[in-house]
């Protein structure tokens, strides 16, 4: 038996097309009436080692800088959210919850994946060229390898009407 979805997963990379991939979340979600948790991982840079000896300041500095990302990152999602579903109302309370995290985008998926016990991820991602049907993006490639749920690899177009922009 299939388990039923009642949770689903949606990670982004905030890219002008990967509303396609949205689309994708919201009509799964209608259709299952799931719930849809959004993720977006920016990817942090480590201290270098000439930075050591300040490295109290600059901890702080960088936990500073990547607060402002987190609320500003989060901040957009939302506009985001709201825009796509306008025409929806009934379908924003689809969206539980709005999660944007630092770190490595295939753990930071995965622990996300397992603590919010999602039932399947949907990703979108991007063509890379002539060996676009031999190879995922790196991250979704990643995530395969690891995750313990189905996955929805949506292909972005380069080209859709559909678009999170400014």
């Amino acid at each position: 038996m299939i388990p039923k979805i009642v949770r689903i997963l949606y990670a982004t990379d905030l890219s002008i097309n990967s509303a396609y991939a949205f689309r994708y979340a919201l009509n799964t979600a209608e259709k299952h009436d799931a719930q849809i948790d959004m993720i977006y991982v920016f990817e942090t840079q480590p201290i270098s080692g000439e930075l050591i000896l300040v490295e109290d300041t600059v901890k702080k500095a960088e936990q500073a800088a990547k607060d402002a990302n987190i609320r500003r990152i989060k901040e957009r999602l939302e506009v985001i959210v709201k825009k796509e579903l306008q025409d929806k109302p009934a379908v924003m309370d689809r969206v539980s919850s709005i999660q944007v995290v630092a770190g490595d985008p295939t753990v930071e998926i995965l622990k996300k994946a397992a603590e919010l016990k999602s039932d399947i991820l949907v990703i979108g991602t991007h063509s890379k060229g002539f060996v676009e049907h031999a190879f995922l993006g790196s991250v979704a490639q990643r995530l395969l390898q690891r995750i313990k749920i189905p996955v929805f690899i949506i292909p972005i177009p380069k080209k859709t009407d559909i678009a999170f922009n400014n």
